[in-house]
């Protein structure tokens, strides 16, 4: 299975429950060729563990409810999976980094498991299965978009009226101007994991203070569609630069001194604006650069990675699937088995 990772590029903030429920919400996001591999098949029954559980840890348990990791835990307990499993998980970035892994890690679950079951659920299904797994299960503090981004994949503009009653729009663009969208954006490691659920708490707590910001964000999501599709990259840039003002607004520990570092360094050399993905706090900075000043942002950037990337169209996918009696053989194979069995997954 391989569930894509997400850039929010407008309107981040405003898919909370908290804000929804209340404003509806809008993003503009875009998957990324970097993803998240689950694979996860029925474990025979000739070990003393019934279930196998691989990720930053090794879990060998008897039962469901001894599972630690909580997404994995009731994933399982959502679907009734009552077969021992295996699970095996890895990621093409490193976790708690802003690019929405752990919502890439539900819905590419859930949509494993429903394969296991003989399923194959629609997209709109797998993200509504991993919203009310994540907040209704779990209970963790974590916006709509990331589990809508997962499923769907690609380049869209999401609106929110409630959890359950979203929609998704892809964002066609004229020729070229994608591509030339591609080109600007860059993307730097800040070397800082954080715990994405306790900043977001933190802007979740101070969300009836911050009306005008959040009002503010989302109004941005259909003037950056109209930038983009008029061809406008000076003027998206701005948008994005205008965006990240105001949602550091949104709470102090959306942002951290080496982002603030690496966003003055940025500008300085050239970039028109930028932002920290996801709910803030560390993780990766998204700038938006014109193609001919690059190489002074990487110069001024020395010291932190950059990670090439390109959007993707897909969302969840499973590149393998074999049925019980085909004896390894597929039923249906698209691309070469991606073995996972790693790190990080939370």
């Amino acid at each position: 299975m391989r569930t894509p990772l997400r850039v929010s590029l407008a309107g981040g903030g405003s898919d909370y429950p908290a804000w929804v429920k209340d404003h509806g919400g809008s993003v503009l996001s875009t998957t990324i060729d970097k993803y998240v591999y689950t694979t996860c098949r029925y474990l025979p029954p000739f070990f003393d563990h019934r279930s196998r559980i691989v990720w930053s840890e090794i879990e060998l348990v008897k039962s469901v409810p001894e599972i630690h990791h909580p997404l994995a835990r009731e994933c399982l307990r959502f679907l009734g999976t009552r077969e021992g499993v295996e699970i095996h998980y890895d990621g093409d970035l490193p976790a708690r980094s802003g690019l929405g892994s752990s919502s890439a890690f539900t819905v590419g679950l859930l949509h494993a498991l429903h394969g296991l079951n003989g399923k194959m659920p629609s997209k709109k299904q797998l993200a509504l299965d991993a919203i009310y797994v994540e907040q209704e299960r779990v209970r963790a503090c974590v916006g709509f978009q990331d589990s809508v981004n997962a499923a769907y994949g690609g380049l869209n503009r999401i609106d929110f009226r409630s959890g359950e009653d979203f929609s998704v729009a892809p964002v066609v663009l004229p020729p070229g101007v994608e591509a030339d969208l591609q080109r600007h954006l860059m993307l730097f490691y800040t070397g800082e994991a954080r715990d994405a659920s306790e900043v977001a708490q933190d802007q979740v707590r101070l969300t009836p203070l911050r009306e005008a910001e959040l009002t503010a964000m989302q109004e941005m999501v259909p003037l950056a569609v109209e930038k983009l599709a008029c061809g406008d990259m000076v003027g998206f840039g701005e948008l994005l630069h205008e965006s990240w003002k105001l949602k550091k607004s949104l709470s102090p520990k959306i942002t951290t001194s080496a982002a603030d570092l690496i966003y003055a360094r940025a500008l300085a050399a050239g970039a028109i604006g930028g932002k920290i993905t996801g709910a803030g706090g560390g993780g990766f900075f998204l700038l938006f650069v014109p193609p001919e000043r690059q190489e002074e942002v990487r110069t001024a950037l020395t010291g932190f990675l950059e990670v090439p990337f390109a959007f993707e169209t897909d969302g969840s996918r499973i590149i393998y699937y074999a049925q019980d009696g085909d004896h390894g053989r597929p039923a249906y194979q698209t691309e070469p088995w991606a073995t996972a069995c790693g790190s990080g997954m939370n």
